[in-house]
């Protein structure tokens, strides 16, 4: 897949990463160092690897200039890469909620829109893509009284729609969860709520693109003793796994390959330890009768 058949179906962070990786190549090519790379644009050796990591946006000269200081003498080649560095620095639909989402959350929505699959573990919460709206606002409101009343409903519709990845006509990513039993278990938003949630898991089930497995309190202890996180696979070359941990204020976002070997075998471990997917409508139904 080129650079640009990838792109054309990909985020704005995705595309980043995407151009970032293919100038860091041609750099390599071309035998130029960061620092030099850095003096053609007028800045410096780090912002260059910023750039090269995805971590920041492109200026159209900064792009043209190391093209050219790289010798691509392509004119159809060149366009590309521009329109790719232009289609980089569109903001995501979610940039329209960016007054109530923090700065290190920024970057995983616009890799979760782009990723291709999307494995999770939960401990505490049902996957915020297979959460209600009534679920989701219970949520939300756990931290009430740290967050103004006024940005609820804004928080509640950003998750909401999040959740339009899983039934996106082009390509749904498809969502593999192991659900913690304690998590479906705790009635958050009060019973009403928890069973309409329930419910909705159920029909989930049902979806081509989502497995679903319970993890049971009588499976007693298991691998993932660190807690919650997910991993995200795209369909792009350029792009490698990554592997994403929340914390209250900020997040991890692992790509080296060790810790993606150590993560994926853990998942792997879950997904084995927990009973088959076949097996979860009944689970969950057994759980539901308790509400």
């Amino acid at each position: 897949m080129s650079v640009t058949e990838s792109g054309a179906q990909s985020g704005p962070t995705a595309l980043r990463i995407i151009l970032g990786a293919h100038l860091r190549r041609m750099r390599e090519a071309a035998g130029i160092t960061r620092s030099d790379a850095g003096w053609e644009i007028r800045s410096s050796e780090s912002k260059v690897s910023r750039m090269e990591l995805g971590r920041v946006g492109f200026k159209e000269r900064d792009v043209a200039d190391l093209l050219r200081l790289y010798g691509l003498d392509d004119p159809e080649e060149r366009e590309r890469l521009l329109s790719l560095a232009r289609d980089a620095n569109n903001p995501g639909w979610w940039h329209r909620f960016g007054d109530v989402l923090p700065s290190w959350f920024h970057s995983y929505l616009g890799l979760e829109a782009s990723a291709q699959l999307i494995r999770t573990y939960e401990l505490q919460f049902v996957p915020g893509l297979l959460q209600t709206e009534e679920y989701v606002r219970a949520v939300v409101q756990l931290g009430r009284g740290l967050i103004p009343a006024d940005e609820v409903d804004r928080r509640v519709s950003l998750r909401i729609s999040r959740q339009e990845v899983l039934n996106r006509t082009n390509t749904p990513v498809r969502l593999w969860a192991v659900v913690d039993e304690a998590a479906l278990r705790r009635p958050i938003g009060g019973v009403k709520a928890m069973r309409d949630q329930l419910e909705s898991l159920i029909e989930a089930t049902h979806m081509p693109n989502v497995t679903l497995q319970v993890m049971p309190f009588e499976a007693g202890g298991h691998a993932a003793t660190g807690g919650a996180y997910s991993i995200l696979r795209f369909p792009e070359q350029d792009l490698p796994d990554i592997v994403y941990i929340e914390h209250l204020t900020s997040a991890l976002y692992l790509d080296k390959l060790e810790d993606l070997d150590q993560y994926t075998a853990t998942m792997e471990a879950l997904c084995v330890a927990a009973p088959p997917p076949s097996r979860t409508r009944d689970r969950i139904a057994t759980i539901l009768k308790d509400f």
